[in-house]
């Protein structure tokens, strides 16, 4: 997609979280299929979508401190690897789909939850696998040491 000058228009990923979001909603109101999370557990779909939002901010925030890029595909100047970024190569990505998760418990019926894996593999698609060829080149053997020791998702 290019805007009036012709210039690429991105889609980032809060983008497609929220267009997940819509989806798992219609979903839920559409084909809601059966039920299967009892109301009385839904409310861990809240904390999840708190837990969720923490480690995006979280790892935003260390990102920003180091002075390296937080939106996707954009040159990196630093290798961000403690807080979240010890357990996970995606902390970001991951409270994304920790979020998605939440408000599929919230909603409770099977048919929201079909989106998360969708989520997740649109993500590793489109920008993950990108981003980490792009970490390769720029920190070669300092991000080849990182991903040996942590992995892409959890």
């Amino acid at each position: 997609m290019n805007d009036e000058s012709g210039a690429k228009v991105r889609i980032y990923p809060p983008v497609y979280l929220l267009l997940a979001v819509i989806l798992m909603i219609a979903l839920d109101r559409l084909l809601p299929l059966r039920r299967v999370v009892p109301s009385g557990v839904r409310p861990i779909g809240v904390a999840l979508l708190v837990l969720g939002l923490v480690l995006n901010v979280w790892a935003a925030g260390l990102f920003a401190r180091a002075g390296t890029a937080i939106k996707p595909l954009q040159p990196s100047t630093a290798l961000v690897t403690h807080g979240p970024f010890r357990m996970s190569r995606n902390p970001m990505y991951l409270g994304m789909a920790v979020m998605l998760v939440g408000v599929a418990m919230l909603l409770g019926s099977l048919t929201p939850f079909v989106v998360v894996p969708a989520f997740v593999l649109l993500i590793e698609r489109r920008f993950i696998r990108r981003e980490e060829a792009m970490l390769d080149g720029t920190f070669g053997a300092a991000y080849a040491e990182y991903k040996r020791r942590v992995r892409r998702w959890i």
